[in-house]
């Protein structure tokens, strides 16, 4: 069932560790299935590793991931091909469309050239919730920081813009994040937006941030804006803890 609004919950986080498995389902992704507002039976949970070049082994982790939490998992991969026939059919049957992280620049090429991008729009206009780490949280924005082209981290302003926010991920654990962000904020290169530090995450309702959350102790989530003077201003924002 879908979520009463178009809603999304893009993080730094989501996955975490695990007795068992590689990694296993942490407390914002938990958070986004609850959004859905699923009862009854197994949430539906689509799984997208596309800025991971499609990597088999990372399907492998999801699958098992999810069968631990009791999700209905299902995946849409784009290399060598799509595995579904309709996609936006394919979204549209989700009560949640995890996105996983990577090259963000990767992820929004291969979108455009198969549609991922305009179904991503239909499905949260019908309510289907949207999640996402790193890149699965940069592309629901105006754009934002990436090191999609090398290890000094470089302006990416081509995301697809459900959110008119810029947004800044890592933010209190890669030291070139914070700074960046900040100055292309400041100089117009993105518009004012938000950034989360690992383990936390920023929940839209529409294009509205509403609540900002964290599944780590100490996470923490930042308006960022350009003040009248040129440089930015950063507002810490109230953060809701999550068990």
């Amino acid at each position: 069932m879908p979520a009463d609004a178009p809603t999304i919950l893009a993080t730094s986080g989501g996955a975490g560790r695990h007795d068992r498995l590689r990694w296993g389902v942490a407390p914002l992704t938990d958070h986004a299935v609850e959004l859905s507002g699923v009862t009854g039976r197994a949430p539906r949970v689509t799984f997208l590793g596309t800025a991971c070049g499609d990597d088999a082994g990372l399907y492998r982790d999801f699958y098992a991931a999810a069968q631990d939490r009791g999700f209905q998992a299902s995946h849409l991969q784009l290399f060598t091909m799509p595995n579904v026939e309709d996609i936006t059919a394919h979204l549209l049957e989700q009560d949640v469309v995890w996105v996983w992280g990577g090259s963000v620049a990767g992820l929004l090429a291969m979108w455009r050239l198969h549609g991922v991008d305009e179904a991503m729009r239909t499905a949260w206009e019908a309510g289907v919730v949207l999640t996402g780490v790193s890149a699965g949280s940069l592309c629901w924005h105006v754009g934002g920081t990436t090191d999609s082209f090398g290890p000094q981290l470089r302006p990416i302003t081509n995301g697809l813009g459900l959110l008119p926010w810029s947004n800044g991920v890592h933010y209190d654990s890669e030291p070139q994040r914070r700074p960046l962000y900040q100055s292309l904020v400041a100089d117009g290169t993105l518009p004012h937006g938000y950034a989360t530090d690992d383990g936390a995450g920023l929940l839209y309702r529409g294009t509205e941030m509403v609540g900002a959350y964290a599944e780590l102790d100490g996470a923490g989530a930042y308006f960022v804006e350009r003040g009248p003077d040129g440089t930015a201003v950063e507002t810490p924002l109230e953060v809701t803890r999550l068990r």
